[in-house]
């Protein structure tokens, strides 16, 4: 592993460029002057044509052929004479299975791929969340909703619903709401004379077959409130925490982020990663280093909060930092943010919002006057995230990629948000 002091400029490899998140590390980086180039599986990506980027490269699909991505990303790595390997989506996984290799060249920003997996298996997390003496969701393993026998809509004895969820997902995809059951009360209560019983540990999950498996979750009524955080040795070195009024889909991916201010959710992360190590194999346990982030709900009545899901890899809340070179900082030198115990945080009220796709939900879910004028209201207070006046060419390449993704969802019978990280996204072991 390299462990010299980083001298400015460095050069910097991102990967994942389709993603607003790449294009904002990129532009970040450039800023301050170090050289950015970026590995890319899709042809077409936001990256691709910003001014940020030194130069990009097209390099074989992780998902469908790993080592040949592996493969790619090393020389890469050597030819350039790359400082630090920032991933940025999925693609972070088939990254971290061959992290051992990577390393012994350049920086990588992840953990190894066995820590990855226990934050991304939703039903995993859940334990890690119960073993730091966290508040937990009411969480258990279930059937494929196609073969289940029980209608989690139903309220179980002591009035809890559920929401059904693959143990790997993302964009909320596949996601079934109590309200979203296909049986019906009457059925439901003709059928299931045998109740199941719920605690506050979660079962272990089939791992027999990791891939399809699936988990109920309590279904709390409150806020939704999401986290981005950079971690270094177990402490939080820069941390957003923001809301979201407007989403692809009811339950869909956040286009509207919003930085508030909440103690609560900031020292659940830090009580959170200081009980997380890095379980390897051929090392001694060390603390957790690397990009996370976290979805919770805030209860309405009590104001606990839950977590649902965590994201060990870059989210939209980086874009709240758009104003604060000194992100880049402590993402080059963390241990000098460790040493003087800084944590950067973006501005409350900051406001960031992927346009297009904010025209999609206000045209989907906006039915009253009212409605309109706080959608209105709302994309007026926020920055746009793709569209920089100094790096404009994204904001026409983002339609290319909505082209390329509609195309990929005919051909793979998908829908354009799977399409959207088909060659990418990481399902476990089974993945394939």
């Amino acid at each position: 592993m390299i462990t010299e002091p980083a001298q400015a400029p460095q050069r910097i490899l991102i990967t994942g460029g389709r993603a607003p998140v790449a294009l904002e590390w990129a532009r970040l980086l450039h800023r301050n002057g170090h050289q950015v180039y970026v590995a890319e599986s899709s042809r077409y990506h936001l990256c691709r044509v910003s001014s940020a980027v030194l130069e990009s490269f097209e390099v074989p699909p992780p998902r469908q052929q790993p080592q040949a991505y592996l493969t790619a990303l090393k020389q890469l790595i050597i030819q350039y004479q790359i400082y630090l390997l920032i991933p940025t989506c999925e693609e972070i996984f088939y990254i971290a299975e061959g992290l051992e290799e990577l390393q012994s060249y350049c920086r990588v920003l992840t953990p190894n791929i066995n820590t990855l997996h226990d934050l991304h298996h939703k039903g995993k997390f859940i334990e890690q969340v119960i073993a730091s003496h966290l508040a937990v969701p009411l969480t258990f393993p279930v059937e494929d909703p196609s073969i289940d026998f029980y209608d989690y809509a139903m309220p179980d004895q002591a009035g809890n619903t559920f929401v059904r969820k693959p143990v790997y997902s993302r964009f909320a995809s596949k996601v079934i709401m109590p309200w979203e059951s296909r049986r019906s009360t009457a059925q439901t209560k003709q059928d299931t004379k045998t109740t199941i019983s719920t605690t506050t540990e979660i079962t272990a999950i089939n791992n027999s077959s990791e891939s399809s498996g699936w988990i109920a979750q309590q279904y709390i009524k409150g806020k939704a409130i999401c986290t981005y955080s950079i971690v270094h040795q177990g402490i939080v070195i820069a941390h957003a925490t923001y809301t979201s009024h407007y989403r692809t889909s009811r339950t869909g991916a956040s286009v509207y982020f919003e930085a508030i201010e909440h103690q609560q959710a900031y020292k659940w992360v830090c009580q959170f990663v200081q009980h997380l190590s890095v379980d390897d194999p051929k090392q001694s346990d060390e603390a957790f280093s690397g990009q996370i982030s976290f979805d919770f709900i805030e209860e309405a009545s009590t104001g606990l909060l839950y977590p649902i899901e965590c994201n060990p890899r870059a989210t939209s809340g980086i874009h709240l930092f758009q104003q604060q070179d000194v992100l880049v900082q402590a993402v080059i030198d963390p241990d000098s943010f460790v040493q003087r115990g800084q944590v950067i945080m973006p501005e409350p009220g900051t406001a960031r919002v992927l346009t297009l796709p904010m025209w999609v939900a206000g045209f989907k879910y906006n039915r009253r006057r009212q409605d309109w004028r706080d959608w209105w209201k709302s994309l007026q207070q926020a920055t746009d995230v793709v569209y920089h006046k100094d790096d404009r060419k994204p904001l026409w390449e983002q339609f290319r990629l909505v082209i390329q993704a509609y195309l990929t969802s005919r051909t793979q019978r998908i829908s354009i948000t799977e399409a959207f990280t088909y060659d990418i996204e990481w399902n476990g072991k089974e993945n394939v």
